[in-house]
C-alpha cells in the first residue's frame, strides 16, 4: 500500500494562476487533429468538454468547494493507441496542457483539467493486442470486461482488477492502486505491470516501452509523467469463483475470521468486512447482510467453501448465502464503491484511506477520536510482511476541514495511518515522478497543477 500521508491544511490549492489557451494555438490543434483523426474524434461542445473534465472530485466535502474548476478547451477520443501518441505530439507542437483519461471514476480531482486545453479520452482505443502464457497487453481504453472476456477464452483471468471493473486499464494503472486480486497479487507496482508503452509528450511523441520496475514512475502518477498507451499486465490461472456471504455479531470474530480466510487455499479473490452501520446503507436491501450485524464477504473458490465455512463457525458466524454468480455483487461492494453507497444514503459522513493495527486492535480509541465512525476491511497482500492484512475505509462524520485534518492526525495516536484521500496532488514516488516526467514531459504540460515543486 501506498506510503500513509496527510497533507499539510489546503497546501494544494497553492496553484499558479492559469495562463488562458491561446485561442489561435487551439484553433490550429483543432484543425491538426480533425485531419489526422477524422472530424468525429474531435469534440468543442460544452456538454463533452464538462463530461470531460470531471471525476470523483464531488465525493470529497473538502475538494468539492475548493477545487479548481478546470474545464477542457478541447476533447479528443482517438480511434486507437496510434491516435493517442498522435494526439499528445499534435498538443506538443501547439503548446497545449494535455490531461489523459480513462473513465475518471476512481479520482478526486486528479482528472480534472486544472489549466483547461486538451483533454484525451482513450475509450476508444480499446483493442486486446495480445493474451500469452501469464499476460495480456491492451490499448489503454480497454476495459476490465473486455479484458477478463479475452483472459478466460485463454483459461485465464486478471491478476487484478479494479471494483469498477467497466474502468479502461490506462486509467487504472495510472490512478488507481489495487482491487479484486489484491489479496494474492498485492498493488498495481508489486509486479503487475510487466512493460507500458508510454508516449512521450514531444513533438515526435514516439511511444518508449518501458519495463519492470522503471515503469512505477508511471503507476498511480495520473498521467504527469508520461501518456500510456498500451499495457502488459499480469494474469493467472481462472478458477471457478463463488460468492461468499457471512455474518458475525462483533468485531473480532470477524476480524480474526478474515485473516484465517486470507490462508484458504487458493487465497480468496476478494474479502471485504463491513460493520453493521455501513451494511445498513446498502440499497436494496439483502437477506445475505442483516443489518443488524457485521458482513464478511468473499470471492472463493467453489471447493473451498466448506473449508471457508468451518473457519467461519469457529469464530462465531454464520454463512447467509453461498452465490455462483454472485462475485459481482461482491465486487461492487469493495473499495472506493463502499464509499460511493455509503455516502447516497449518509452524505453527512466522509472517507479516510487507512492502514494500521489500530482499526481493529484498538477500535473503541477509533472511536474516540472519530465518533459515530463506521469501518470498512478489505483483504490486501502486504509486501513488507509477506502475507495480507487488512486495509480501511473509516467513514466518519464531516464537521469542517480543520477538524478532520485534526482527527487524520490524532488516528497515528492510536495506530491508525490514513493516506489522505481528500487531495488532487500527488503525494508519494514523488522522486521517481519527478525524473520520469523531465525525460517524458519536458515542457510540463501532463495534466499541469497535480505534482509538486521539488
Amino acid at each position: 500500500m501506498a506510503e500513509p500521508t496527510v497533507r499539510p491544511r489546503f497546501e494544494q490549492a497553492r496553484l499558479p494562476e492559469p495562463t488562458p489557451v491561446d485561442p489561435e494555438a487551439l484553433k490550429s490543434l483543432d484543425a491538426e487533429l480533425s485531419r489526422i483523426l477524422g472530424a468525429d474524434a474531435v469534440a468543442r461542445d460544452d456538454a463533452a468538454r464538462l463530461t470531460a473534465s470531471a471525476d470523483w472530485a464531488h465525493m470529497s466535502p473538502v475538494l468539492a468547494p475548493m477545487l479548481p474548476g478546470g474545464v477542457a478547451d478541447l476533447v479528443v477520443r482517438p480511434p486507437d493507441a496510434d491516435g493517442i501518441a498522435a494526439a499528445v505530439g499534435a498538443a506538443h507542437r501547439h503548446r497545449i496542457p494535455v490531461t489523459v483519461r480513462g473513465q475518471g471514476t476512481g479520482n478526486y480531482g486528479q482528472g480534472i483539467p486544472l489549466f483547461g486545453g486538451l483533454v484525451i479520452d482513450t475509450s476508444r482505443a480499446t483493442k486486446v493486442l495480445a493474451v500469452e502464457d501469464g499476460w495480456i497487453t491492451a490499448e489503454a481504453g480497454a476495459s476490465f470486461v473486455l479484458m477478463e472476456k479475452a483472459a478466460l477464452a485463454t483459461g485465464q483471468e486478471l491478476a487484478i482488477m479494479p471494483s469498477t471493473v467497466g474502468s479502461t486499464i490506462g486509467g487504472f494503472i495510472a490512478g488507481g492502486a489495487g482491487g479484486t486480486g489484491s489479496i494474492a497479487n498485492g498493488a498495481i507496482w508489486d509486479g503487475y505491470i510487466r512493460s507500458l508503452r508510454v508516449v512521450p509528450c514531444t513533438d515526435d511523441a514516439i511511444p518508449v516501452d518501458v519495463g519492470y520496475p522503471d515503469n512505477i514512475a508511471q503507476s498511480h502518477a495520473y498521467g504527469v509523467s508520461g501518456v500510456i498507451s498500451t499495457a502488459t499486465v499480469a494474469l493467472r490461472p481462472a478458477r471457478q469463483w463463488t460468492a461468499l456471504f457471512t455474518s458475525f455479531p462483533a468485531l473480532d470474530g470477524a476480524v480474526a475470521a478474515g485473516l484465517e480466510l486470507f490462508d484458504l487455499a487458493p487465497t480468496p479473490r476478494l474479502l471485504s468486512l463491513d460493520e453493521a452501520g455501513v451494511v445498513a446503507t446498502y440499497r436494496p436491501a439483502d437477506p445475505a447482510m442483516p443489518a443488524d450485524r457485521l458482513s464478511v464477504r468473499g470471492i472463493v473458490t467453489e471447493d473451498s467453501v466448506d473449508a471457508a465455512t468451518a473457519i467461519v463457525e469457529r469464530h462465531g458466524g454464520r454463512v447467509e448465502a453461498v452465490r455462483p454468480k454472485g462475485p459481482a455483487l461482491v465486487t461492487s461492494l469493495s473499495y472506493n464503491h463502499t464509499t460511493y453507497r455509503v455516502r447516497k444514503v449518509r452524505p453527512e459522513l466522509t472517507h479516510l484511506q487507512c492502514s494500521g493495527p489500530g482499526l481493529t486492535g484498538r477500535r473503541a480509541e477509533v472511536a474516540e477520536i472519530a465518533p459515530e465512525s463506521l469501518l470498512h476491511l478489505e483483504g490486501f497482500y502486504q509486501p513488507d510482511t509477506g502475507r495480507p492484512d487488512w486495509a480501511s475505509m473509516l467513514f466518519l462524520r464531516f464537521d469542517d476541514v480543520d477538524t478532520l485534518y485534526d482527527r487524520m492526525a490524532r488516528l497515528a495516536d492510536v495506530e491508525v495511518y490514513v493516506n489522505d484521500p481528500h487531495t488532487w496532488m500527488l503525494h508519494y514516488n514523488l522522486d521517481l515522478i519527478r525524473a520520469a516526467a523531465a525525460r517524458f514531459d519536458p515542457d510540463g504540460l501532463l495534466n499541469p497543477g497535480k505534482l509538486p515543486a521539488a
